[in-house]
């Protein structure tokens, strides 16, 4: 328990120091090195796009992140009867259902000591339980975190492309790129800021692929109504169609959330909660 509690705090602090890295690589190396192609006009430029593009995936993921953060389940907690005694509170550590709750497939996380309605898991990252409140801010989260990553890996592969002067065309290139660039930065070819770049590359593919993927995977169990919390506590759930599933998550003006970072707006959850 103590790990965990560790990790919960580091995880969080990991995420934002690549975040600052990245942001840092991106406006003052990456970008600048695109304004060097007198080609195009400044308004169509490759760095103008590029970092409009790049602010625009940053801000959504920064901004889901937050989100999920702030979106805590401790709110949920406060309108349970959890009952009274020793007992049922041993219930709630287990990790079982309350018998004096009537929500479901509600959770008490022992790292976060709050409750969860719609438990499907809790986030190291954020230092937080993904339930119902915050669930569709994770899932953005997710997305525009690998996308962000994917866009960093690609902009970073051109500039190390054009600073070593190789190509990429072969993609045996990327796979001995690493082991090639570790002898020529000891042997003194190779400059410390190129080899860090490098070893980003690498970074933001497996942060940009980990995300895509548990995107995917989240979104697969929100199509049939599930959560990670009851596919692994073997939980029945009343079969519905896939676009309740979605609405459920996402709110009726979910194409909203696609482009800005806010609340689950006109959610189930939301509309109950003004009730």
């Amino acid at each position: 328990m103590l790990v965990l509690r560790l990790l919960n705090v580091v995880a969080p602090a990991y995420f934002l120091c690549i975040s600052l890295v990245t942001f840092v690589l991106q406006i003052f190396l990456f970008i600048p090195s695109m304004f060097r192609d007198p080609s195009t006009t400044p308004l169509f430029s490759p760095a103008l796009l590029h970092g409009a593009l790049f602010l625009f995936l940053s801000a959504n993921a920064l901004g889901n992140y937050v989100l999920v953060i702030q979106s805590s389940p401790e709110d949920l907690g406060k309108g349970l009867n959890l009952g009274e005694g020793a007992e049922v509170m041993a219930d709630w550590l287990d990790g079982s259902r309350s018998p004096g709750s009537a929500l479901p497939s509600t959770h008490f996380c022992r790292l976060c000591a709050r409750v969860t309605q719609r438990h499907d898991h809790h986030c190291f990252f954020t230092g937080n339980c993904i339930g119902s409140r915050n669930m569709r801010n994770f899932i953005m989260f997710c997305l525009y975190t690998s996308l962000a990553c994917l866009d960093s890996f690609v902009a970073g592969m051109a500039y190390i492309s054009a600073a070593l002067s190789m190509s990429f065309a072969n993609p045996l290139a990327f796979l001995t790129l690493l082991p090639h660039s570790i002898s020529q930065f000891f042997s003194g070819a190779l400059l410390s800021s190129e080899m860090f770049v490098i070893l980003m590359l690498y970074l933001w593919l497996g942060i940009g692929l980990a995300c895509a993927g548990f995107c995917c995977h989240q979104m697969l169990l929100v199509l049939r109504g599930q959560t990670r919390y009851q596919v692994r506590k073997g939980m029945v759930v009343r079969a519905r169609p896939w676009r309740e599933n979605l609405q459920e998550v996402f709110g009726k003006r979910w194409l909203l959330g696609l482009f800005i970072p806010v609340l689950n707006v006109g959610s189930d959850y939301r509309r109950q909660k003004e009730k």
